[in-house]
């Protein structure tokens, strides 16, 4: 059937079948404010490290190119296509994930085996493992939505699935995407239909497994109890945290000034990548982190919509996509600036 399957695009709201509007407008502007604070946070740090001033901007910019390059190319994709070859994505994510193991193509990186070597730079092949999960759900609620809706085995199938690709991530180790790709998994059956006491049953008999995979790395159960109180130990454990924590506390209402953290200036480690949040606070204030907030609240909430609209106009595969997509970026957007505001344990 999906064989002969027409080229698929929802239709929106005001009709017509380009981008949308919203959508378009929270992708730009978070791409825009990432690539300024990357900039503001790098210099220093490329400095450092003796490869100019513009660095690690010029690579986030060529990498932002490779990008729309690619999302130019997804677009013209039909999504019959998509659907056609939805299983074989569960296949290549485990693929891989299997490729950071292997001499000369994985790399270790502070003791974790998460990327992949493309010559010009590394590949964290967890971000391709989030869209591959989703194409292969979405396919899986068009083959099986009755099953998942009505039956405990339509649930576990897939859910069969997310297990060996969370074992694989937690070999590497990457307890922090294995979570994630639990929450987006669980979160696209819910939508498609399955029953929400069914799915709190898994999630209740799976705890005990939870606990002990936490608490299998000393340094994990570090992390999960020092964020509760980071000021009992500010010089180790507790250091980057109570770092980012003054940088927010400085940035107040309305920043210090683009440009003028402190904090980045070696105080607060990853200044530049996994805590930016942090710098944006304090540069930006508590304007930016809510010009932030609202920029992802929008593009998840357009995500969301179109979703619904295409669960209603029966274009299943369409919706689950947009569903997943709005729950990858969502979730991972909440993890990231829940940490840097110590809200949330460090993930690793």
């Amino acid at each position: 059937m999906a064989a002969v399957l027409p080229q698929q695009r929802i239709e929106f709201p005001r009709g017509g079948t380009g981008p949308d509007g919203s959508l378009l407008l929270a992708a730009l502007g978070l791409v825009m404010l990432g690539l300024v604070m990357v900039s503001s946070t790098s210099i220093s740090i490329a400095e450092a490290h003796g490869v100019g001033p513009f660095y690690y901007v010029s690579r986030h910019a060529m990498f932002l190119l490779a990008g729309g390059i690619g999302a130019a190319v997804m677009w013209r994709i039909p999504l019959a296509w998509l659907q056609r070859w939805s299983p074989l994505a569960a296949l290549a994510a485990l693929f891989v994930l299997l490729l950071v193991f292997l001499p000369g193509i994985g790399v270790r990186i502070n003791g974790a085996r998460r990327w992949i070597n493309l010559g010009i730079s590394g590949f964290q092949v967890v971000e391709m493992v989030k869209l591959l999960l989703i194409v292969y759900l979405a396919g899986y609620l068009v083959r099986h939505r009755r099953d998942v809706q009505q039956t405990w085995a339509g649930v576990l199938k897939p859910l069969a699935v997310v297990t060996a690709l969370v074992g694989l991530l937690l070999a590497q180790p990457d307890f922090g995407g294995s979570v994630l790709l639990i929450s987006i998994a669980v979160g696209m059956l819910w939508l498609g239909g399955a029953s929400a006491p069914r799915l709190l049953g898994i999630g209740l008999a799976a705890l005990p497994v939870i606990a002990i995979v936490a608490q299998m790395e000393s340094y994990r159960l570090r992390r999960l109890t020092t964020f509760l109180n980071p000021w009992a130990d500010p010089f180790n454990d507790g250091f980057q945290l109570t770092q980012a924590l003054i940088a927010v506390g400085r940035g107040e209402w309305f920043g210090v000034g683009l440009g003028d953290s402190v904090q980045k200036l070696f105080y607060l480690p990853e200044a530049h990548t996994d805590f930016i949040v942090a710098v944006i606070a304090e540069e930006l204030g508590f304007f930016g982190l809510v010009v932030l907030l609202g920029l992802f609240a929008l593009l998840a909430g357009r995500a969301f919509k179109l979703g619904l609209i295409a669960f209603e106009r029966e274009q299943v595969f369409a919706g689950a996509i947009a569903y997943g997509i709005g729950l990858w970026f969502s979730l991972q957007a909440m993890i990231s600036i829940g940490v840097n505001l110590g809200v949330l344990p460090t993930k690793g």
